[in-house]
């Protein structure tokens, strides 16, 4: 479909405001490093990451309007291009990267950042050639929901100072909640009990800020959906293997059965989690094949409207419709395919590079046009990924890379992948919220190359000192996402998984799916510790009390509000674990040490206490607004 005739942005096409300035740039350098650092911790803890590109327009606006007085909407929306640099890139790393250390084959800083920049600016390049037809020529097709809020967000700039305090409120809370609970360990931050009589069976939640902020966001129904997961396994599977496990141990826990105690921890690491990865890959896999008939019918628009798209002359277009010219593009895609070809830093080979050219275009197409219909919440990155890893690795062991090395070039490869298609998503939003407001492309194509570069610089720190001071695959750190892609590249290249509970998680997948579940979604909290998913769920509870009853113009405010008093949560957390983990390896904080005030009750009840602080927040700023 063509676009809209009468379709003017915001800002036309001959008012040059200031957009790519020094200012811009440094603030949005820091915002990719802040939120890349936040997404990297969130996705290590739960798998999941949530988008920086709202709370970055609103602390773009503050900083440029409030403090140097700059009134160009077009380097607000370079600042927020930016910044989702660092949060796509973070989701691509940990999403992935960490099964190298769970394999033992820790990756060198140098090593990280190379393949986290290869795959940041691949996806750019990559999804510069389809932005005249998925943002422009259909722009009535492709609503790109993010993009779309985010210029809403944007263009009602003079909010911007109000809507700044509810993010520094939250930074402010969420990072002195951290302090108080994992710095001077005040109180417990993560408590359980069990169910009496109920043998095996437990209840649990960790009191963190950040996940009552991503139970907020993500909304009641995907964190019923979650906790439903959760509970599957903590009080039902649990207690059923451990009933039976208990009548004869050594039949199924040879390992246990000399010390004769069986925990609800054994059984979820000898049964759960394997079950929980095949229903995992299981979910992520459906979820692809529901999107096929969208995957095949994006491949084939977009070759046919590349293909019609015919030449253009970068000086003959107008501002707002320049892009980086196609040759470049087409030399940095060769260049850095070449590159991590002949590269000894990752030992890919041609095989490996090839394999990152053809499925990183392929589904870096996919994510441009997915993510303008469901959003990049939903996007199947997930069953992209699994998809790309199970190819990848049958060809590696065919063409004679097999064991520990096969494993490790499998899961750089998928890397690369999965760092691309996350950046080209992100970035299709952030053109989206451009072409709406007025952006020069080319600007916000460079721009995200620049924060590709400033969050891929840091990124491998920040996964190493994770490693070092909460250990990566660790119940502090689970890493979920990239503890399923070490169990499916070890399946394919050996042959001493428990292939029993990966096909049970298989069929319970399919099960959920059947019941009009998200069975991606259950599985996630079924592979998760139930402690995760439970304060999730509240955060749920919150949005569902503050929006109770309510119009949905009064809804959406208050939705605005809660979201980004939410985000300032997760950032704050987020960061104040980053401090943490630095002073934890140099011997400043012992991770260890006892807590002061030992009490499931007092844990729970400042959690709960957050939770009405949040809620007394929502309305008290609904007041403010005049609702």
């Amino acid at each position: 479909m063509s676009k809209k005739k009468n379709f003017v942005p915001y800002i036309s096409a001959n008012n040059s405001l200031p957009e790519l300035t020094i200012t811009a740039v440094l603030i949005g350098f820091v915002l990719a490093i802040v939120f890349g650092a936040a997404n990297a911790y969130l996705g290590l803890k739960t798998g999941l990451t949530v988008s920086a590109s709202i709370p970055a327009a609103v602390i773009s606006m503050a900083i440029l309007r409030g403090i140097f007085k700059r009134q160009s909407i077009l380097e607000n929306n370079i600042v927020q291009t930016m910044t989702t640099a660092g949060e796509a890139l973070a989701a691509g790393t940990i999403f992935t990267l960490p099964a190298l250390f769970f394999i033992h084959a820790a990756p060198s800083q140098a090593t990280i950042t190379f393949i986290v920049l290869m795959g940041g600016f691949l996806g750019v390049f990559m999804m510069v050639p389809l932005r005249r037809m998925l943002i422009v020529n259909e722009h009535e097709v492709l609503p790109y929901p993010e993009g779309t809020a985010c210029a809403e967000v944007l263009k009602s700039g003079e909010q911007g100072g109000s809507q700044a305090k509810l993010i520094g409120y939250g930074f402010l809370i969420g990072g002195l909640f951290k302090i108080a609970g994992d710095g001077f360990h005040l109180f417990k931050t993560t408590i359980e009990t069990g169910l009496g009589k109920f043998k095996f069976a437990t209840l649990s939640m960790d009191t963190m800020p950040a996940l009552l902020g991503v139970g907020y966001i993500i909304g009641p129904r995907i964190a019923g959906q979650m906790i439903a997961g959760g509970l599957l396994s903590s009080v039902v599977l649990i207690p059923l293997i451990g009933f039976f496990g208990s009548a004869n141990p050594a039949a199924i826990f040879p390992a246990i059965a000399p010390i004769g105690k069986l925990t609800a921890h054994d059984i979820y690491v000898n049964y759960i989690r394997y079950i929980g990865a095949g229903a995992v890959a299981a979910g992520g896999l459906i979820t692809l094949m529901k999107t096929l008939p969208l995957l095949i019918s994006t491949v084939k628009d977009t070759f046919t409207g590349l293909r019609g798209r015919g030449s253009t002359n970068f000086s003959d277009l107008e501002r707002t419709d320049r892009d980086i010219p196609s040759k470049m593009i087409l030399i940095g895609v060769i260049l850095l395919v070449l590159i991590i070809a002949f590269s000894p830093l990752v030992n890919v080979g041609f095989l490996g590079a090839l394999s990152i050219a053809i499925f990183g275009f392929l589904f870096v197409t996919v994510a441009s046009r997915i993510v303008g219909i469901v959003g990049s919440t939903t996007m199947p990155v997930s069953g992209m990924t699994i998809a790309t890893l199970l190819i990848v690795t049958i060809l590696f062991k065919a063409s004679g890379h097999i064991g520990q090395a096969g494993m490790i070039a499998s899961l750089i490869v998928v890397s690369i992948v999965c760092v691309s298609l996350g950046v080209a998503g992100d970035i299709s939003q952030d053109l989206k919220t451009g072409f709406l407001v007025g952006g020069t492309p080319w600007k916000q194509q460079v721009a995200m190359m620049i924060g590709v570069l400033s969050s891929g610089l840091f990124i491998g720190s920040i996964l190493i000192l994770f490693d070092q001071s909460y250990g990566l695959g660790s119940d502090a750190l689970p890493a979920p996402k990239a503890a399923l892609m070490q169990i499916v590249a070890q399946g394919i290249m050996s042959s001493d998984l428990p292939w029993e509970f990966i096909f049970i998680g298989i069929a319970l997948a399919v099960t959920i799916e059947f019941l009009g579940l998200n069975s991606l979604t259950v599985a996630v909290g079924f592979y998760l510790p139930l402690s995760v998913s439970t304060p999730i769920m509240i955060g749920g509870i919150v949005r569902v009390v503050t929006e109770f009853f309510a119009q949905q113009e009064v809804k959406e405010k208050r939705e605005r509000v809660g979201t980004l008093f939410a985000s300032g949560l997760i950032a704050g957390e987020a960061l104040i674990s980053v401090i943490i983990a630095l002073l934890i390896v140099p011997g400043f904080i012992n991770p260890e040490a006892p807590v002061i005030f030992d009490s499931n009750l007092l844990s729970c009840l400042l959690f709960l206490a957050l939770a009405v602080l949040f809620i007394s927040i929502i309305w008290r700023q609904k007041r403010t607004d005049g609702e």
